[in-house]
């Protein structure tokens, strides 16, 4: 008998003997379950669409979801800038909510369309959990765990995650310095007079 061949069933009778076996159910176990993770957010997104319809070709639409999930990062990326006071920080929210959308609207429609599908990975309760570890909705979503979420984005290692916290970052911080309202407050004192 050929010591290769001696050697090789020694292998496969200590791999029988010593556990090996369960390795490969392991494994099995681990591929099945990854395969049904798989057919699960395939359906979970099938279901997202069934339900919301088809994403409307061309422009951003600020849906509620959307516009929950902004009511919560907002306050989160603006900090201490956002007025404290109810009615008042009510009214900056809102029209900070309402100057992202503005400048969402400027992005020419592919990007617009990238943002949408970021809104709407926020608005899916299994995407949301996972990705940003926000396990209730986003009305009742805790401000230390959008922060949380936030600043795990930023420095995240996958850059499809930093690049989806700078296009949140961007969009509500140029919006909410565009408007001419909070200049004073970081001493710009407006564009040039002959630059208008």
């Amino acid at each position: 008998m050929p010591l290769a061949y001696t050697g090789l069933q020694k292998a496969v009778q200590n791999k029988g003997r010593h556990g090996g076996g369960d390795m490969l159910m392991r494994r099995r176990s681990f591929l099945k379950l990854g395969l049904l993770g798989a057919c699960a957010l395939a359906a979970g997104g099938a279901a997202y669409r069934a339900l919301r319809g088809p994403a409307p070709p061309g422009r951003f639409v600020l849906d509620g979801e959307a516009r929950a999930a902004l009511a919560a990062i907002v306050p989160a990326m603006l900090g201490e800038a956002l007025p404290q006071g109810g009615d008042t920080r009510s009214k900056a929210l809102d029209g900070a909510i309402a100057g992202v959308e503005t400048a969402i609207h400027g992005l020419p429609l592919a990007a617009q369309q990238e943002v949408q599908d970021l809104f709407g990975l926020l608005a899916l309760a299994p995407a949301r959990r996972f990705v940003a570890g926000v396990h209730g909705g986003w009305p009742g979503a805790d401000p230390a765990q959008v922060a949380a979420f936030l600043q795990s984005w930023r420095t995240h290692r996958l850059a499809t995650l930093q690049t989806a916290y700078l296009a949140l970052h961007d969009l509500i911080l140029g919006a909410w310095y565009a408007d001419a309202a909070h200049w004073a407050a970081i001493g710009y004192p407006g564009p040039l007079p002959e630059l208008s």
